[in-house]
């Protein structure tokens, strides 16, 4: 495979990255384009769900058009086998391999990115250091970190979190930051300290994504849920929805951002319970 290829559902070609271990992230310089809205998925921990949730952003940009672009930086290489197992005759999905490419190839990325692309999504790899992280988060418009319902994992989320809001200086009122419950299963006490603990960030809760076989069937196909039965997944595609609503109001976030005194407490987000 050449490093840094661009491959999308229609190409068939080698595409499967062997790399293993700790990744190298590469900056993505996004072009001078103000319709390319860039997302990152973003949880040093690894298991959180990250490609789950790149990917079904990644199938429903497409049934929505234009295609996207989306870009693997995980050496385990998940999003592009997703991709490979997509059918040809499904919407179309750039896919970009990243994380073996040299500096020249990383900053040529946005030479790259079709003129029709809108949506640039960014799976990211676990494990990943402070200079990684800036890298990673340049010039993201949206960045979603999935946080699963387990004590380590809410401890570990507390403290990336704090570290991330350090290192790349983002003010929380921007709205640039979204936290999503991930694998979830109702009425369960791991859930319930789960929404507290995500309360106390001040940060949007924008969607509870429930422990379902719905993703991993999905994945297996190569698709997203957005592309499967209606009546099968429309308990997950509502969740989904949120997440999406909260992308699409990304010119709302970035100009109309709300002025709030830093001595003001900002009221606790809500989220509907899961059915």
């Amino acid at each position: 495979m050449d490093t840094g290829k661009s491959v999308t559902g229609d190409d068939r070609r080698d595409a499967s990255p062997l790399g293993r271990g700790r990744s190298d992230a590469k900056m993505f310089i996004s072009p001078n384009r103000h319709d390319l809205h860039k997302i990152v998925i973003l949880n040093p921990k690894g298991g959180c769900g990250k490609t789950t949730l790149a990917t079904n952003l990644a199938s429903y940009f497409a049934l929505r058009g234009p295609a996207p672009m989306l870009v693997d930086n995980d050496p385990n290489g998940y999003t592009m086998r997703w991709l490979e197992r997509r059918s040809r005759n499904r919407c179309k999905i750039h896919g970009m391999a990243t994380y073996r490419s040299s500096m020249h190839a990383t900053r040529s990325w946005q030479l790259r990115i079709p003129d029709t692309t809108s949506t640039v999504i960014i799976d990211t790899p676990a494990a990943i250091g402070q200079p990684e992280m800036h890298e990673l988060t340049y010039d993201a418009n949206s960045i979603l970190i999935p946080v699963l319902p387990s004590a380590i994992d809410i401890r570990y989320a507390a403290s990336f979190i704090a570290e991330l809001l350090l290192i790349t200086q983002i003010d929380r009122r921007d709205r640039q930051l979204a936290v999503v419950a991930n694998r979830t299963r109702n009425n369960t006490n791991s859930l319930t300290k789960l929404m507290r603990f995500l309360t106390s960030l001040d940060i949007p809760i924008i969607a509870v994504l429930r422990d379902s076989q719905n993703y991993v069937h999905a994945a297996d196909l190569g698709m997203g849920i957005y592309e499967m039965p209606r009546h099968r997944v429309k308990t997950d595609v509502e969740q989904m929805d949120l997440i999406i609503n909260w992308l699409d109001q990304l010119p709302m976030r970035k100009w109309e951002v709300e002025p709030v005194s830093p001595f003001e407490r900002r009221p606790e987000p809500t989220i509907k319970p899961l059915h």
